[in-house]
């Protein structure tokens, strides 16, 4: 008998191939935010990309056309998984499986799938900048809808939070503390995370004070959420790992912080520029990189933990190139993507606009060399880890991470 891929093994932790896709379009968008000039507007659109291509020199059309074709094809892959993974949800949540996932710690796992929401209307509006002319001239009617869709997704991702914590709340013994030993439990507030900078994006972008304001307080409601439940949910998981150490299949987990602070750094940047354009309350680069650099510190050191503990593991032996499969090797993507988006940024909005480095210069390329080290390095993950769950069928042992 044939033995089925690992991903029939199904896990909502799939979800995270969708995200990981998404998270790559953004990685390629950074080529256009910060290369591609777009005076007078936050970020760039459909015409001045074309405008930079037909005027700029050969390195600047290979960065477009780079661009332009890793944004269509990882936004393809993000779409397409997520598909998949609603189907395979449908069917999953008739399952026994599913009873059994919903009556455990690892119920949080549900969470995967607003935050592939999330993920993918992010997408989908990078996909309009890039690729629709004349879009800007509706962006305003745009906002609106852009944010009711990202608070619907919001409220599925508080519902499912909800019934989480009111059945370990409320029912004595039902959370296992002893299987609460990685930062698993942190999903959720990556999945609020994620709505959150999703629910910011017009107050960067509108030029409407209402939709601006509007946007400004649902943001940091679903922000504020998020770094409250990943404080409460990391403090107590790291005390279970102090006890049981870290649970092997789930230490991916460990880097997720990584992304949390990406995508709430994201959403404060755009917070500020919304105050400063629209209500008059300024900031600074100086302050702009000395918030960014303190983030990137603190994700270093997450990611250097998590990779420590891999690596003493022997995680990429179990379940990369062994007989072992897990779902959760797709959290491994986030981090990295993340750190390519972040270092972006740090570069940009911080080195470059305080005057430490020249834009362009050799300093800036070899700062730069490590945002595309690591967006390259997840490219290569995200295919290797798709050949190897979803290719032909091997002989594998699937694992359901917690």
């Amino acid at each position: 008998m044939t033995p089925a891929r690992p991903a029939e093994n199904y896990s909502p932790l799939y979800f995270l191939a969708s995200v990981g896709a998404g998270g790559l379009v953004v990685t390629f968008f950074m080529y256009l935010l910060f290369w591609v000039p777009h005076v007078g507007r936050p970020v760039p659109i459909f015409e001045d990309i074309m405008a930079a291509f037909d005027g700029g020199a050969l390195p600047m059309k290979t960065a477009i056309a780079i661009a332009m074709v890793g944004i269509a094809f990882f936004a393809y892959l993000n779409i397409r998984m997520l598909v998949w993974n609603l189907g395979r949800l449908s069917t999953f949540s008739r399952t026994d499986a599913y009873d059994k996932l919903r009556n455990s710690n690892a119920e949080t796992q549900l969470l995967a799938m607003p935050l592939a929401l999330a993920m993918t209307v992010n997408g989908l509006f990078i996909l309009g900048l890039v690729f629709v002319p004349g879009l800007w001239g509706i962006v305003e009617y745009l906002f609106p809808a852009a944010m009711v869709a990202f608070l619907l997704i919001g409220l599925l991702a508080l519902r499912q939070i909800g019934h989480f914590l009111a059945r370990v709340l409320s029912e004595g013994g039902v959370f296992d503390v002893t299987a609460h030993n990685s930062f698993a439990q942190l999903l959720p507030a990556f999945a609020l995370a994620m709505v959150a900078v999703g629910l910011s994006a017009p107050a960067a972008m509108s030029t409407a004070p209402v939709v601006v304001g509007t946007s400004l307080v649902i943001s940091t409601f679903f922000g504020t959420m998020a770094a409250v439940y990943a404080l409460i949910a990391a403090v107590t998981a790291f005390n279970s790992m102090l006890h049981y150490g870290t649970a092997k299949e789930s230490g991916p987990t460990l880097m997720v912080v990584v992304p949390i602070l990406t995508v709430l750094g994201i959403m404060l940047l755009r917070q500020n520029h919304g105050m400063d354009t629209t209500f008059d309350l300024h900031g600074t680069a100086a302050e702009t990189l000395m918030l960014l650099s303190k983030i990137l510190t603190i994700q270093v050191l997450f990611g250097l933990l998590g990779l420590i503990v891999l690596r003493r593991q022997g995680y990429a032996k179990a379940f990369l190139t062994g007989e072992g499969n897990s779902a959760g090797s797709y959290a491994l993507v986030c981090p990295g993507v993340a750190l390519s988006v972040m270092t972006h940024f740090w570069i940009n909005k911080g080195l470059v606009a305080v005057g430490l480095i020249a834009k362009f210069g050799s300093v800036y390329w070899t700062f730069t060399a490590l945002a595309l080290g690591f967006q390259i390095s997840m490219i290569i993950l995200v295919l290797y880890l798709n050949r190897r769950h979803f290719g032909a069928a091997r002989k594998s042992h699937a694992v359901l991470a917690e």
